[in-house]
């Protein structure tokens, strides 16, 4: 498998690799039949329940099968990754437990809650540039500078069948499913996921969730190219941003992505607070996408059994307070 070429992923033969190399690292999540949303949408709604991930998102599962693929001498020499917030915690935790060193590149605006989990750990620290495509590019340049190997969030065939490993648990767990609701940035969750299920059954609908305020994948497919093109602020910090320019997540989701469905703040805001309201849950911004997607479009799948994705947990208590609860 070439770690560049999504075409050269094999997700029905590389999942269930990732799933075994990982499945010591990694926690198994829980998946949840919510009442509240069943009854809201006509549907059978089921959680999956990646906010209580080791690390807090399922960042972990990709990072995992990424480093753990590395050579002895690629892990002595250290690593280099850049990240929002939840993939370098990933990284951080990995490397801890490992004890392996490392860097993580932080955007300046990244979350302050994300930052605050990133200093826990004994890792260094650097903040570069205002977008996160931006950071990962310094990174990567700073990584080949310093002979360590780069851990991308989600451009590479390794972290992609890390996230696959998400799939083949719902598949176990809620049989005959007909959708999937997934966040999506860069692309390597929905990558993973698709892919591993898409290669069982070509039935089931693949929804990506985005923030009106940052819909660059949903851009992109819909120009037919990687387009460049800014941010607003947004709740789902953990999606926004732009993607690499030859990122082999385009491609995966322009094949495996159903449809497209846009949140706007508002309704972001209003799927955290409900969440925590009606399932005693709290979910960060990029999860609320996929809950917000259900309650925006329930007309339109009603009497079917579909799965939310919720990715992480990390939302600061001031961000809650401010933008979410309005105290």
């Amino acid at each position: 498998m070439n770690p560049a070429d999504g075409d050269a992923i094999d997700f029905a033969r590389e999942g269930p690799i990732a799933a075994d190399r990982i499945r010591s690292t990694i926690r198994e999540t829980p998946v949840e039949f919510s009442h509240w949303l069943s009854q809201l949408s006509g549907c059978q709604v089921y959680l999956k329940l990646e906010n209580v991930q080791r690390s807090g998102s399922f960042k972990i599962r990709g990072a995992a099968n990424f480093l753990l693929s590395l050579s002895p001498t690629e892990k002595e020499q250290g690593v280099v990754a850049a990240s929002s917030g939840n993939h370098g915690i990933a990284v951080a935790s990995l490397l801890a437990d490992m004890g392996l060193p490392g860097t993580i590149f932080v955007p300046q605006n990244a979350a302050k809650a994300k930052v605050d989990a990133l200093r826990r750990y004994d890792v260094a620290i650097e903040f570069y540039g205002e977008d996160i495509a931006a950071t990962e590019c310094f990174a990567r340049t700073s990584a080949l500078k310093r002979g360590q190997t780069f851990i991308p969030p989600y451009n590479d065939a390794r972290i992609i069948a890390g996230q696959s490993t998400i799939g083949i648990e719902m598949a176990r767990q809620v049989p005959d499913m007909h959708a999937v609701f997934v966040p999506v940035g860069g692309g390597g969750l929905i990558s993973g996921i698709a892919g591993y299920l898409k290669a069982h059954d070509r039935a089931i609908q693949i929804f990506a969730c985005q923030p009106a305020n940052s819909p660059i994948m949903a851009e992109s497919v819909k120009a037919g190219r990687i387009i460049e093109m800014n941010s607003l602020p947004t709740l789902s910090d953990g999606t926004a941003g732009g993607i690499e320019p030859d990122s082999i997540t385009f491609e995966i989701c322009k094949q495996h992505v159903d449809d497209y469905i846009l949140l706007s703040e508002d309704e972001i805001s209003s799927a955290i607070r409900q969440v925590l309201e009606k399932e005693n849950m709290l979910i960060e911004g990029a999860a609320a996408l996929t809950v917000a997607a259900c309650i925006k479009t329930q007309a339109r799948l009603a009497g079917s059994r579909i799965v939310l994705v919720l990715s992480g947990k990390r939302i600061g208590l001031e961000t809650l307070q401010r933008q979410v609860l309005g105290s």
